[in-house]
């Protein structure tokens, strides 16, 4: 990720404050953390048409409410954070996503494939809701191998990050990610029901 050592270990002590209530914590850390958020949506909003109607600002701003919301939450460091950061993500995409279908005559996109370079796929109509599905099953045979894609497809984790939060080591998360990867290109190239 993009901050320095000592903006790291400066993230990790304000969250440690604000977790313990400490709310003047939040105000300093704002700045630290507006970075990584953006950086994140953009990821996750890559290949979006022009247009869409969640935009990566709205993203952020819809995240930030949701993370601020969760005051009192016992952060263990910045990696923690940005962890819970990119699962709010995934869960405010795939809602938009399936709110989106929901409206739609037929309600079914087209499917995204999953890959290693950790885009997500420049189609116009990206379907979040098949790679959320997708990972929910994979969760029920390894919930560590789904929260390893999660945290590097939508987070955009590096593997340390990743094993830091994880806890485990870094050569485990990437047996996890090629495990996962090769489950989730078989399951989400599997026909519709």
């Amino acid at each position: 990720m993009a901050l320095i050592p000592d903006q790291s270990t400066n993230v990790t002590a304000l969250l440690l404050r604000w977790g313990q209530g400490d709310e003047a914590a939040l105000e300093r850390l704002a700045p630290f953390v507006q970075q990584e958020l953006h950086r994140i949506a953009r990821r996750c909003m890559a290949g979006e048409r022009a247009g869409h109607s969640l935009q990566a600002t709205a993203l952020i701003n819809e995240a930030y409410v949701r993370l601020i919301d969760g005051h009192g939450v016992a952060w263990q460091d910045r990696a923690h954070f940005f962890a819970v950061a990119a699962r709010v993500m995934r869960r405010i995409l795939v809602d938009h996503a399936r709110a989106r279908q929901s409206q739609k005559r037929g309600g079914l996109a087209a499917k995204i494939t999953f890959d290693e370079a950790l885009t997500v796929a420049s189609e116009p109509a990206h379907d979040f809701v098949a790679l959320d599905d997708a990972l929910g099953a994979l969760a029920a045979f390894s919930e560590r191998q789904s929260r390893a894609v999660e945290l590097r497809f939508f987070g955009g984790l590096t593997v340390e990050e990743t094993a830091s939060v994880l806890q485990v080591s870094p050569e485990t998360v990437m047996r996890d990610w090629r495990l996962a990867k090769a489950w989730l290109q078989r399951e989400m190239r599997r026909p519709l029901a």
